[in-house]
């Protein structure tokens, strides 16, 4: 049998070459099945599967992090197979973890204008970076990822899409408003003025002096929860990926399909974009609730008024 190692580096390189996963995604799925391996290795048996999930379970960890290293599990051991390195599947009959029912969390329509309004009272210095992030990522649902990485000439005055690339190194067309673009240049040109980033402002539309040339993700959220704190909103419902997913939410909630939804976010099914559908219905399901005037009423058999008694002559 292959060592746990060695069988690792093989998977991982399969899903580079096979799948073209990210470099992030490659990292996440060596910390998933580093330890589950280094403890019992690549021939591990189904008991020993189960026993690494009692104690994910007992240590506390989460049903949905949980699901995430299965679901690593099942992948690794099913490329065994497939590659002749092993005759079974020892992950075929465990059970997923049960996971709780979650929506996105968005902001509302108001909470995004009045973050808006907060990144215009952070200091000079802060403020521009602020606001073309904010306008960005609300009006596109760019990743965290894709923002920050986005080249220097991504946004031209004539050309209303702008081409992303997103998970896989999968190329997308998404629409940039004219608020937004403006945003953009007048933090890149508050940028030139003060001086920042002269060497790197030529490679990336958010230029940063760090060795990545580029602002990071966390760079960027810590921004918007700056902005957050400005608006008087609770910086931990603020961040870049509640941004994404109040674009989607807000855009559906008026009319759009989701169709065109799955191409705006770069999902590749589009039963991930289905889960917008649920935020939609609990919000049709709220305002029914709140207005209709048969809504909080009683059953209509205990509400009707009885009949008029008659008079006896």
């Amino acid at each position: 049998m292959i060592a746990g190692g060695a069988a690792l580096d093989l998977f991982l390189d399969m899903l580079a070459a096979e799948r073209n996963a990210a470099r992030n995604t490659l990292l996440a799925y060596r910390a998933d099945l580093s330890d589950f391996l280094a403890r019992h290795g690549a021939d591990a048996s189904a008991d020993d599967l189960r026993g690494h999930l009692a104690g994910l379970a007992a240590d506390g960890l989460s049903p949905r992090s949980q699901a995430r290293k299965l679901s690593a599990l099942r992948q690794f051991f099913r490329f065994l197979v497939r590659e002749g390195m092993r005759a079974d599947d020892p992950t075929e009959l465990l059970d997923s973890p049960r996971l709780p029912a979650g929506l996105p969390k968005a902001l509302s329509e108001a909470d995004v204008e009045a973050l808006i309004d907060g990144a215009q009272r952070l200091p000079p210095t802060r403020a521009p970076l602020a606001m073309a992030a904010i306008e960005l990522l609300y009006a596109s649902g760019l990743r965290a990822s894709e923002l920050v990485t986005l080249p220097a000439g991504a946004l031209r005055a004539d050309a209303p899409l702008i081409a992303v690339r997103g998970k896989g190194g999968k190329e997308r067309l998404v629409p940039v408003s004219n608020r937004a673009r403006d945003a953009v240049m007048d933090a890149r040109g508050d940028a030139e003025t003060r001086g920042r980033g002269r060497a790197v402002a030529a490679r990336y539309l958010f230029p940063s002096r760090g060795k990545a040339g580029h602002f990071t993700r966390q760079g960027l959220g810590l921004l918007l929860k700056e902005a957050a704190l400005a608006a008087g909103l609770d910086p931990a419902r603020v961040s870049p990926h509640v941004l994404r997913h109040s674009f989607a939410t807000h855009l559906l909630g008026r009319g759009a399909d989701l169709r065109s939804l799955q191409i705006l976010l770069g999902h590749a099914d589009i039963a991930t974009t289905q889960i917008y559908t649920k935020v939609l219905e609990e919000r049709l399901r709220a305002v029914v609730e709140a207005h209709h005037p048969l809504a909080n009423a009683a059953p209509a058999a205990r509400i009707m008024a009885p009949p008029p008694k008659r008079r006896r002559k």
